[in-house]
């Protein structure tokens, strides 16, 4: 194990670093990765506005809790690393960070069945269960190019406002929680629930969508149904997934 990153950091920031490469290299088990691309961030505890995130070029299959790269607000990186980051990550998660104090992790991805939906105009439907637990708190952004420009970032904080569920027009997905772990399952549930949507509409059957007085009632309890998913639950088992299939990640 690489004890140097370890030493450095206090016990709180390497216990984040350990569950946030167990996050990506979940993500690439499940195949919701994009090669290098795509970004998974988690703010570091403590009064800086510092982040972690995935060094650039990096599979997520490689990812360990020592090869994270911490950034501050500026993308300037904060102690040393040998990688760089991608600045189009920097852009979209900086500012969510930077405007949510309860996003202290924030999941964006590219998976097909993602972006398939959020190029739908009528976009996430409510047709399962699990598409309910995303629009209690579903919000939508129009797609502006390669997130590069810092202008972006007041209009993507606008669209998310107090939501923890995003779709990106034309891009792909996004969750931010509290926790790792719940930024994972709001994740889990979200590209599930894009995925029953593209196979319900390609069986050709006529489609029966929730009635909108449950969709309705579920919105109105947005955050007692988020919280209610059972992140802190379901990761104990996804760590033990991973030590089986995918061990070292918490190096």
């Amino acid at each position: 194990m690489n004890n140097s990153v370890k030493e450095q950091v206090s016990e709180q920031e390497w216990k984040m670093r350990v569950d946030l490469a167990a996050c990506y290299r979940m993500v690439a088990q499940y195949g919701w990765d994009d090669l290098i691309f795509t970004h998974i961030s988690a703010r570091v505890p403590g009064p800086e506005h510092h982040f972690l995130i995935n060094p650039y070029g990096m599979l997520f299959e490689e990812i360990t809790a020592s090869s994270l790269v911490k950034v501050d607000l500026t993308g300037q990186k904060v102690g040393q690393s040998d990688y760089d980051i991608n600045p189009a990550g920097f852009v979209i998660h900086s500012a969510v960070h930077e405007a949510r104090e309860d996003a202290l992790c924030v999941m964006h991805l590219h998976t097909a069945a993602g972006i398939a939906v959020s190029a739908c105009k009528e976009g996430l439907l409510p047709l399962s269960q699990q598409s309910l637990f995303a629009l209690s708190s579903l919000s939508y952004h129009d797609y502006e190019g390669v997130a590069l420009n810092m202008d972006e970032k007041q209009r993507l904080v606008a669209d998310l406002g107090e939501t923890s569920f995003m779709i990106l027009r034309n891009h792909g997905l996004l969750t931010c929680a509290e926790t790792i772990a719940d930024a994972f399952l709001y994740m889990y549930l979200l590209q599930c629930a894009c995925d029953i949507q593209l196979k319900a509409q390609a069986s050709g059957q006529a489609l029966i969508p929730i009635p909108r007085e449950i969709l309705a009632g579920i919105q109105a309890q947005a955050k007692q149904v988020t919280r209610s998913a059972g992140g802190s639950l379901a990761w104990p088992g996804i760590l033990r997934k991973l030590d089986r299939n995918n061990p070292g990640y918490a190096e």
